[in-house]
């Protein structure tokens, strides 16, 4: 998890998939809300097969979370480097810019 826990925190109860857990985390609000995003995916990973083993679904709803990382990772990377060619692009006109100020000053 994002957040480390402080040695005096309070457990935080969490359910996912009719398990209970009990978690420690700075942020009480955040660690709730991953909870809730797993036990949301392993009802959907639930609804869409026929196995009713808890683990497995854990499994499956695991391999579906991390393909949602990986597309949107490369998203990202192929939007920041969109970014970084528009920058550069930018960059190179306002030296120009720049330049021929300086030449015509």
């Amino acid at each position: 998890m994002a957040t480390q826990p402080s040695a005096g925190a309070p457990p935080i109860r969490v359910e996912i998939y009719d398990q209970v857990y009990n978690l420690r985390g700075v942020d009480a609000e955040y660690i709730l809300r991953l909870a809730e995003f797993v036990d949301t995916k392993m009802r959907s990973v639930a609804e869409q097969t026929s196995t009713v083993d808890s683990l497995r679904l854990a499994v499956l709803a695991a391999l579906n979370i991390a393909d949602e990382y990986h597309i949107l990772k490369k998203k990202y990377e192929l939007l920041g480097g969109e970014y970084q060619k528009r920058a550069g692009a930018l960059a190179g006109a306002l030296d120009e810019v720049l330049e021929e100020e300086r030449k015509a000053g």
